[in-house]
């Protein structure tokens, strides 16, 4: 007949520690499959243009769901009830879920961000209610410097769910001028005049000659459209460029400065 103490052994203690062998071996081998399942994914995924953080952030979230299967693997292995442990995680995360759910929207958007590309870094763009250069597009938030150089941190749910104007996207764009004449003016002169001198302003789009055109009718006098097209990298430069030319080539072919007519001038001061 067993001695109570050897039943003790043989009962209790020697299935727990083989149980307890079996999950080690289990946490183990489940480990090692995690860990190769998640080298074999990032192999595959940093073969496409997904950005390399948002790759890490990736397999990050994806190895700690799998590690927490795996504890619920082996607490069952054990014999331990496991639904309200379920039930409890689920918990957790629609709490967790309401706490976070604006960090959890950026994080969604900025995920959307990085797989699209509607923006880039380098690009200038006006998205968020800010227009600048875009210097990083983060896990939460965009950084963008305006043309003040100030740097802006936009959320990056506020930047995805709003217009955005990627000024780089095309390999040009229009750069938008008027010239105000006087009433009096050679319409058709200024604009022959002006359109040579548009030939002048450098880093415009090779042929893709600008647009000198009547815009409108103002109590000035007619309004012309000066149009010249180039690069983002060069907009400012031509915009400048172009308005000194403006007031150069019409200051020099003598064309009167606009005046407002007196009869506006008399209900003005009325």
């Amino acid at each position: 007949m067993a001695t109570p103490g050897i039943s003790l052994v043989t009962d209790i203690l020697v299935p727990f520690l083989f149980k307890l062998l079996g999950a080690v071996a289990l946490w183990m081998v489940g480990g090692w499959l995690i860990g190769f399942a998640l080298r074999l994914l990032r192999r595959m995924l940093n073969r496409g243009s997904l950005d390399p953080t948002l790759i890490g952030y990736l397999l990050n979230i994806l190895g700690a769901l799998l590690r927490v299967v795996l504890v619920v693997a082996i607490l069952g292995f054990f014999g331990i009830q496991t639904a309200s442990f379920a039930a409890l995680l689920a918990g957790a995360g629609v709490a967790i879920g309401a706490a976070w759910s604006g960090m959890l929207g950026n994080f969604a958007a900025g995920v959307f961000l990085q797989i699209f590309r509607p923006i880039n870094k380098g690009d200038y763009v006006d998205a968020g209610g800010v227009e600048g250069t875009v210097d990083e597009v983060g896990m939460f938030v965009t950084a963008i410097t305006s043309p003040d150089n100030v740097r802006n941190y936009v959320g990056n749910a506020k930047l995805f769910g709003d217009n955005i104007k990627n000024y780089s996207a095309n390999s040009y764009r229009r750069v938008e001028l008027v010239a105000q004449l006087d009433n009096s003016a050679d319409v058709a002169q200024a604009i022959a005049l002006l359109q040579a001198g548009l030939l002048q302003v450098p880093n415009q789009v090779d042929g893709k000659p600008g647009d000198v055109a009547v815009l409108e009718f103002s109590e000035r006098g007619p309004r012309l459209a000066v149009r010249p097209y180039t690069h983002t990298a060069n907009y400012w430069q031509v915009y400048f460029d172009t308005n000194r030319m403006i007031v150069d080539v019409l200051g020099k072919a003598g064309f009167p400065v606009p005046r407002i007519p007196v009869a506006m001038q008399g209900s003005s001061t009325n």
